[in-house]
């Protein structure tokens, strides 16, 4: 790998201002000479990269290098941290339990901290790798039964979900500038979403909930698909009133249109959809979508609301199973009667 590297050097190590920082564009073939894939050096960057690519983590590799010893205002000796994660403004080095490695990188590491003290560093090992993913909103993992090999792939991390629903809250009070608001949600999935949602929004408010199903029990104790059913309604009248019902996921449209439909009857003065999830694949019915977070494949997904049998609601993510989790196949852990189909 080769580094084409231009130096901004701004004083020297005892001046106030010092902030000696390199640019580097790397310029380097699809694998190294010790088979690891550039840009990296080692296989711990490539396993990192691919754990922080797994949870949506953004992450920059050798942004930066800091100059940290000078002779005769020459830089002799400079460090690179392996990786920078913008949304933590923190660089990381990794490294191993190999005491010779330790020694070094740790010297190295604080003799950045005392030249560059507004820099945020922190020497890595792989036992540290979860306490990281928990600053950024991965440590329900911990509470759960749910296992990194369960999961095929996330879906919307923490903060992509906290920057849509802020986005979609100011985008919601824009349109209802002159109005309240009866924020109606669709029991339960849609739990996490809609309180969230609501603090974002900036307009007076009320909330109310409606309960339905589309499942029917069988005399086997399963649940099949059977016709859509209120089984709770609101508690506020409606008449009159601006409603934005509030759903967790889109996917055929049925049970959306028939509430559509058990709405309007009660004669609103408005009535607008926002949902977490859009299905749109899946969709047999064509009713109208006004606010949509995320556009959704045709796949089991859980966090933030949404279950699988009951469970994993809690995860502050949006993540797809593996099919093998509700086949049956893998994972005892799981012991609920009855799979819901999303």
């Amino acid at each position: 790998m080769t580094h084409d590297r231009t130096m901004v050097i701004q004083g020297n190590a005892s001046a106030s201002a010092t902030n000696i920082l390199v640019s580097e564009a790397n310029t380097a073939e699809s694998v190294t000479d010790i088979g690891v894939p550039a840009p990296f050096a080692h296989p711990a960057e490539v396993d990192f990269a691919r754990l922080l690519d797994f949870y949506r983590i953004p992450w920059i590799y050798e942004p930066v290098s800091f100059a940290l010893t000078w002779e005769d205002e020459q830089v002799t000796e400079m460090f690179t941290p392996d990786f920078y994660l913008p949304d933590q403004d923190l660089y990381v080095e990794l490294t191993t339990m190999k005491q010779s490695l330790v020694t070094k990188k740790n010297r190295k590491v604080r003799l950045l901290r005392e030249l560059y003290p507004q820099i945020n560093v922190k020497l890595l090992y792989r036992r540290d790798y979860q306490q990281l993913l928990a600053q950024y909103g991965y440590g329900a993992l911990e509470i759960t039964e749910l296992h990194q090999e369960q999961i095929e792939r996330i879906l919307v991390s923490p903060g992509e979900l906290q920057e849509r629903v802020i986005t979609l809250g100011a985008h919601i009070s824009a349109d209802y500038a002159n109005h309240a608001l009866l924020v109606v949600g669709v029991l339960k999935g849609v739990t996490y979403f809609l309180a969230d949602l609501t603090r974002a929004i900036t307009r007076p408010l009320a909330i109310d909930y409606l309960a339905v199903t589309g499942y029917s029990a069988t005399g086997g104790g399963e649940r099949t698909p059977g016709a859509v059913r209120i089984l709770k309604d609101l508690d506020h009248p409606v008449e009159g009133q601006h409603i934005l019902l509030v759903e967790d996921v889109v996917n055929t449209g049925l049970t959306l249109a028939y509430l559509r439909k058990h709405l309007e009857a009660k004669r609103p003065a408005s009535l607008r959809v926002v949902t977490l999830l859009d299905k749109a694949d899946r969709r047999l019915v064509n009713t109208p979508l006004d606010y949509i977070g995320f556009p959704c494949p045709n796949e089991f997904v859980i966090g933030y609301g949404l279950d699988y049998r009951e469970q994993y609601r809690n995860l502050p993510f949006l993540c797809v199973l593996k099919p093998a989790v509700y086949t049956g196949l893998t994972s005892p852990a799981i012991t609920a009667d009855t799979i819901v189909e999303q």
